[in-house]
C-alpha cells in the first residue's frame, strides 16, 4: 500500500506520540505484586496481533513489492536504531539458515554498527547524515528494497537512510508504531502499527518491539514463499549446519518424496545437503547435476521442478 498521507508534516514532538503516552491503568506498576505486573504485560501483548491485523493489506503489498525486487536481482535491507535496528539485524541474520539465501540478499543495518547490537549506542540514532552514509556504504541501488524501522516513526538516522535510499532509486518501506508518522511521508509504502501506550511508558521494546518482530517475520517469510523457497508449508531450502537441522532435512526429504529415512539420508549426502536437490534426485531419478539443472530451470522453485518432471 503506497503511502497517501497528507503533505503537511506531523507533530514531531516526542510527547505527542502514542507510544510515549502514560497508560493511567498502570500508574501503580511499581507497587503492584509481581504476578499482577506479569498479568498487565501479558494483557497488553494481546493487543499486538489486532494492531498488526489492521495493516495486513499493507504488509501484503510490501511482500509482493519486495519479492518483485529480489526476483529481479535486488536485495532487501532493514535499517534502524536501538531495538528497531536489532530486530532488523535479527530477521536478516535468520534468512540464510532458514531459506538457504546468500547473506548479501537480506541485510540488516543498525545505527552505531555491530557494536550497537550488544551495547547501546544511543546517540547514533540522531544523525540523518550517518543514516545516509550507511546506505551509501552498503551500495544500495535501484532495484533494491529498504525497510526503515522506527517505533516512533521519527528517528533521524532512519529518515536520513530512507531519503538516501529513495534518491538511489530503491523501493522504500517505513515500519512505525505510530500513525501519521514522519516516516510515512518519505517512503513508497508505510506500515504503521498502532500499538498504543506501553505498560512501562515509553519502553518501545515491549508492545512496539513485539509488533515490529511480527511484521518483519511476515515480510521475510512472505517474500521467501513468493520466491519459491518453500514447498507446501515446508521450509525445504533449509541450510543443514548441525545435527538438529540434519534430522529436519531428512524428514523434509521423506515428506516430499515418501521414501524412508535411509534413502533420504543417502540422497542428502549425494545432493550436498540440499533438500530440494535430494527430492528431485529421488522423484525423477536424476543425479545431482541433473537435479541442480532442473531446479535452476524452474527458477529455484521446487514445486515447479517436481511438476515439470
Amino acid at each position: 500500500m503506497t503511502s497517501h498521507h497528507a503533505p503537511t508534516p506531523p507533530d514531531r514532538t516526542i510527547d505527542a506520540l502514542a507510544t510515549e503516552q502514560v497508560d493511567p491503568r498502570h500508574q501503580g506498576l511499581d507497587l503492584a505484586p509481581t504476578l499482577e505486573v506479569m498479568a498487565a504485560m501479558n494483557e497488553a501483548e494481546r493487543q499486538v496481533p489486532a494492531a498488526v491485523a489492521a495493516v495486513l493489506p499493507a504488509i501484503a503489498a510490501v511482500v509482493d513489492a519486495v519479492a518483485d525486487c529480489l526476483r529481479a536481482g535486488g536485495r532487501l535491507f532493514y535499517i534502524g536504531a536501538g531495538t528497531s535496528g536489532r530486530l532488523g539485524v535479527l530477521d536478516a541474520a535468520e534468512c540464510p539458515p532458514t531459506f538457504h539465501t546468500d547473506p548479501s540478499l537480506v541485510q540488516g543495518i543498525i545505527a552505531g554498527g555491530r557494536t550497537a547490537m550488544f551495547d547501546a549506542v544511543e546517540g547514533a540514532e540522531d544523525s540523518p547524515d550517518q543514516g545516509a552514509q550507511d546506505v551509501t556504504a552498503a551500495s544500495v541501488r535501484a532495484g533494491d528494497a529498504v525497510v526503515g524501522i522506527a517505533a516512533s516513526g521519527r528517528t533521524p538516522y532512519v529518515l536520513g537512510a530512507l531519503r538516501a535510499a529513495r534518491e538511489a532509486g530503491a523501493l522504500t518501506v517505513g515500519l512505525a508504531c505510530n500513525t501519521g508518522s514522519e516516516l510515512g511521508l518519505v517512503v513508497d509504502h508505510a506500515l504503521e502499527v498502532a500499538v498504543g501506550p506501553e505498560v512501562l511508558a515509553g519502553s518501545t521494546r515491549l508492545k512496539a518491539g513485539s509488533a515490529t518482530k511480527q511484521v518483519l517475520n511476515m515480510i521475510s517469510t512472505g517474500v521467501m514463499i513468493r520466491l519459491g523457497k518453500t514447498y507446501r508449508n515446508l521450509m525445504v531450502d533449509v541450510s543443514v549446519t548441525n545435527a538438529k537441522l540434519r534430522d529436519r532435512a531428512e524428514r523434509l526429504v521423506m515428506a516430499v518424496t515418501g521414501v524412508d529415512r535411509a534413502q533420504a539420508s543417502r540422497a542428502l549426502d549425494e545432493s550436498d545437503l540440499r533438500v530440494p536437490v535430494a527430492a528431485l534426485m529421488i522423484r525423477h531419478g536424476l543425479d545431482r547435476t541433473g537435479a541442480e539443472q532442473a531446479l535452476d530451470q524452474a527458477g529455484g522453485v521446487l514445486r515447479v521442478a517436481l511438476e515439470q518432471g
